[in-house]
């Protein structure tokens, strides 16, 4: 037990403050607003959350009044049929462009995909399977491992931070890959799920803690009212580290705690980044109640990488590879090869 506290402690800390400086807000506001809950209500309490919660709508120089005004005008002609009232506040919501952004009820969700829909899929996991690891994959907790066929290489895929693993999973991975070079981790297609996973994950690869981000909140009425950024760093396992070199694969599927996740393995010692630009996700998600029950998921508070860039919008690989219709014809993973390639050099 002592150990899950150890590595969850950067977390831990960044969530006290969080709930420190909301009491703090609260404390010096007046009541919360109310609205009824009729159509025009519900439209102005998801405006309203979003205008006083939301963290990106000054960064992404979005013009929250405006788009009141033009999805005010059509709530007349929607505001009889709860499906196309949804509709209607699905669409105003995605103009934050933000996909971590949704609007949930009894009979719908609303998202935006925009953030990868036109980017190149960049993974084919039947190219992996049938052409690259040797066997097939073991699986321990939510990671499956292999050996890479004619190279001294582990192979780990990881398809969602919400599966968990345990530090016996680790060690038995570690243990299974020993006499390796190296180690590639694929989070391509992760499209998130547990910062606590990320961060625990990335600690069996750093042997020191390190500073690898900073997360701020909001703390004002005002679109760029926010606290004084805060320390997100990624600790060491206390007995579990690797410390040769690391691949980690990357697309623009690869979301939210992934993101995460890249950001904190920047940092580490031995590691380093091929693919394309992951698809961001930047903001920590919090969730609000409408009038009528249905549920606004909202980017709360934003997530920067050490030099205090937002990771809203994706982290660049350090090495760009796209896998061509020739790769994927010839049943070639070119993002697994760069990877192999790089490891060599080290």
């Amino acid at each position: 037990m002592k150990k899950k506290y150890l590595l969850g402690a950067s977390l831990w800390r960044s969530l006290c403050i969080s709930v420190l400086l909301i009491f703090t807000l609260n404390s010096c506001m007046d009541e919360p607003v109310t609205f009824p809950d009729t159509p025009e209500g519900n439209f102005d309490a998801l405006w309203h959350i979003i205008d006083t919660r939301y963290c990106y709508l000054y960064y992404k120089n979005i013009n929250w009044d405006s788009i009141r005004v033009v999805y005010q005008r059509g709530l007349p002609y929607v505001k009889h049929c709860r499906f196309a009232l949804f509709d209607h506040f699905g669409a105003m919501l995605n103009e934050l462009r933000d996909g971590h952004v949704n609007l949930f009820s009894n009979f719908d969700v609303s998202r935006y995909e925009g953030w990868f829909t036109d980017s190149a899929t960049n993974f084919f996991p039947a190219i992996i399977r049938d052409h690259y690891i040797e066997g097939n994959f073991r699986i321990a907790g939510g990671l499956r491992f292999a050996r890479l066929r004619d190279h001294n290489i582990g192979y780990i895929q990881y398809s969602s931070f919400a599966s968990g693993f345990s530090d016996s999973n680790i060690w038995h991975i570690m243990y299974y890959f020993s006499d390796l070079d190296g180690i590639i981790i694929d989070v391509r297609h992760n499209g998130g799920g547990m910062v606590t996973n990320a961060e625990r994950l990335a600690s069996f690869f750093f042997t020191e803690t390190t500073v690898t981000g900073f997360m701020k909140f909001r703390n004002g009425p005002g679109h760029n009212d926010f606290s004084q950024p805060v320390a997100v760093r990624t600790p060491a396992h206390p007995t579990i580290q690797w410390q040769r070199p690391v691949a980690v694969l990357t697309n623009r599927l690869s979301y939210s705690a992934t993101n995460d996740f890249v950001v904190r393995m920047r940092h580490a010692p031995n590691a380093f980044t091929v693919g394309s630009w992951t698809g961001g996700g930047g903001g920590m998600p919090l969730s609000s109640e409408l009038p009528n029950g249905w549920m606004v998921r909202f980017s709360a508070s934003p997530m920067l990488d050490s030099e205090m860039r937002h990771t809203e919008w994706g982290i660049a690989p350090d090495f760009h590879v796209i896998i061509s219709d020739e790769d994927r014809e010839n049943n070639i993973d070119a993002v697994i090869e760069r990877a192999i390639l790089e490891m060599a050099r080290r």
